[in-house]
């Protein structure tokens, strides 16, 4: 039987626990104020974004939002400066604040581009591009999951402006983007219930396509390119009339050939 550890020893294993301790939990405290700011500065730009659900204009409201990204990526500078000191720990102080300046990241490049934001535009929108200190896969797709919520709402909102177009097209992004997380095995629990939520997603984007197209608003392409059917209308009406002018105008031109000929 060993013998039991003597007050001395045990008193310095409790000694440097508390020094641990002390250093992780100020470590902690200098990660979660700069956690804080870019929380601070996420919602700054979300309130920004949000105009664009009253029909402001894109541009305007992106120059504005614009804006914060080189504050983010100056607040992830001064993070990675503390996590060096503790490589691989503490992840999940600055998780959620990324993920949410990840949605912010991708709906303001949709709204740019009408496409996805990819992991390592991402990454470098950030400033997080060393291998210590980058953009965690489940963090970028999180923020994917919830900027597709922001996509039923603005649809609406387009609709009800007279943008009748703008369901095919986020249909269409959506349709896609549910069919490549489908290749995903996801074991992330969170992820998951996330990735569950865009089918919603795209199920309510359906529905105001399907209603704007049963209404005879939405637009039909031609020739590869979008034309109202208020337009297609008009224009069918258009040679109907010309068909029936030009029979009418055979058969008057024909009588009064018969005219002269035989008076």
């Amino acid at each position: 039987m060993e013998a039991p550890p003597n007050s001395a020893s045990l008193g310095k294993q409790f000694e440097d626990f508390r020094s641990h301790l002390n250093e992780s939990g100020n470590l902690k405290d200098r990660i979660r104020a700069v956690a804080v700011e870019i929380e601070s500065v996420t919602r700054l730009m979300h309130s920004y974004l949000l105009l664009v659900h009253q029909s402001k204009p894109v541009p305007e409201v992106l120059d504005t939002a614009k804006a914060q990204i080189i504050v983010l990526k100056e607040l992830y500078d001064k993070l990675a400066g503390i996590v060096r000191e503790c490589p691989g720990q503490y992840h999940g102080d600055w998780r959620s604040e990324t993920q949410t300046a990840v949605t912010m990241l991708a709906f303001m490049h949709w709204l740019e581009t009408g496409a996805l934001l990819l992991h390592s535009e991402a990454q470098e929108k950030l400033g997080l591009t060393t291998p210590e200190f980058g953009l965690d896969v489940e963090d970028y797709l999180v923020g994917i999951c919830f900027m597709s919520n922001e996509l039923p709402r603005y649809v609406v909102n387009q609709v009800t402006a007279g943008d009748y177009d703008c369901p095919r097209k986020v249909m269409k992004f959506l349709t896609d983007l549910h069919a490549a997380f489908r290749m995903l095995n996801l074991r992330n629990d969170f992820l998951r219930k996330k990735f569950d939520g865009m089918k919603y997603d795209l199920r309510k984007v359906e529905e105001v396509y399907y209603d704007v197209k049963i209404r005879g608003l939405a637009t039909v392409p031609i020739n590869g390119n979008p034309v109202g059917s208020v337009l297609i209308a008009s224009v069918h009406y258009n040679m109907t009339m010309y068909n029936v002018f030009s029979i009418y105008w055979s058969k008057f031109y024909c009588a009064f050939n018969m005219v002269l000929i035989f008076p």
